[in-house]
């Protein structure tokens, strides 16, 4: 089996995801749709002689007692974000094409606000979104304007690290779970003790590396990190459950002070092919901040809608705007609306 020739189809028609999973036909991810490949069901043997030559002994051992690996890759000098896991005891490997080059915020339709979030010089903004909603790619996005137009030294904290920069007028320093740190807390914490302005972490996926980069964020500097939340005022939700009773009055306070924005965004399908984003931004103002320090979530919606001369926008808003230019369709606008009353009765 030559593995690298998935790879290729890859590329050549343009996928964001590839899917080999031992028993079943290989498929890409085009424009948002899965496709098959029409090959032969993967036999499992071959599949994970296939992958052994890609990843070292003490990788694949390890690998064999956790069950679960993530690793970058490339494959005719494109890079891969790969992962390797089971299902019903067989190897499955699933990986997410990573450009070359960090995209362009103006293909990627950043507007002024999210520009202007990147010459914060201190507190925590959030991108959110499901898997697959291009946060990575606009965190790096974000990171380059930074690269681009300051001299400051970045830190990023990636598992694993996907897209490379190239300096500019910044020193960035990119550090890999598993190779360069054992953890994101872990890496956190000594982060501080670099001289980092602005430090980009992969993903919050925990208490210890939450509270991390709250404090990173509260002891000046910029930090940017990514959740699997679909909304704003979810966002600000879960990173208060994840703390014991006892301390989340605490972490109120300190996320009212130290949060700036959160863009929480959808990939959508876009007319003439192709896919765009849909993002919700919330600014935390004033208006904001009380409401987080009073633990009032639900009425953030509707700080979002009178807001929109500082840079807010909702979700459905943004849907209606897109729909206007034209750049989506009418069925794509009315399926991926939200129900703002469901939404809101969740908190």
């Amino acid at each position: 089996m030559d593995i690298s020739s998935y790879f290729k189809q890859a590329i050549d028609k343009k996928a964001s995801d590839l899917h080999l999973v031992a028993g079943c036909e290989a498929a890409l991810r085009v424009d948002g749709e899965l496709v098959k490949l029409n090959h032969d069901k993967i036999k499992d043997k071959d599949l994970e002689e296939s992958v052994r030559k890609l990843i070292n002994k003490e990788v694949w051992e390890n690998f064999k007692k956790k069950k679960e690996l993530d690793f970058s890759q490339e494959f005719f000098s494109a890079r891969f974000r790969v992962n390797l896991h089971y299902q019903e005891g067989k190897l499955g490997l699933s990986a997410r094409f990573v450009p070359t080059d960090v995209p362009e915020p103006k293909s990627l339709n950043f507007n002024e606000t999210i520009y202007n979030l990147t010459h914060l010089k201190d507190g925590l903004i959030l991108v959110t979104g499901p898997s697959g909603s291009g946060k990575s790619t606009t965190l790096a996005s974000m990171i380059n304007i930074i690269n681009k137009e300051r001299r400051a030294h970045i830190i990023t904290i990636e598992d694993p690290i996907e897209f490379l920069f190239k300096e500019e007028q910044s020193i960035i320093e990119q550090r890999e779970l598993g190779i360069d740190t054992n953890s994101f807390a872990s890496a956190l914490k000594y982060t501080l003790r670099q001289d980092p302005n602005v430090i980009m972490v992969g993903e919050m996926r925990d208490l210890e590396t939450i509270s991390a980069a709250l404090t990173a964020a509260e002891t000046g500097h910029l930090v940017l990190s990514t959740l699997h939340t679909s909304t704003a005022p979810e966002t600000i939700a879960r990173i208060v459950d994840v703390f014991p009773a006892h301390q989340q009055q605490q972490i109120l306070y300190q996320l009212a002070s130290t949060l700036r924005a959160v863009i929480a965004q959808e990939l959508m399908s876009k007319i003439g092919g192709g896919m765009i984003a849909a993002r919700e931004i919330l600014i935390n103002n004033n208006a904001v901040a009380n409401l987080i320090r009073r633990n009032q979530f639900s009425q953030i919606y509707s700080v979002i809608q009178t807001s929109q001369k500082e840079g807010m926008i909702t979700m459905n808003k943004c849907i209606d705007k897109l729909l206007e230019e034209g750049l989506i369709s009418e069925d794509v606008a009315k399926n991926r609306k939200r129900n703002l009353e469901t939404k809101a009765a969740y908190y």
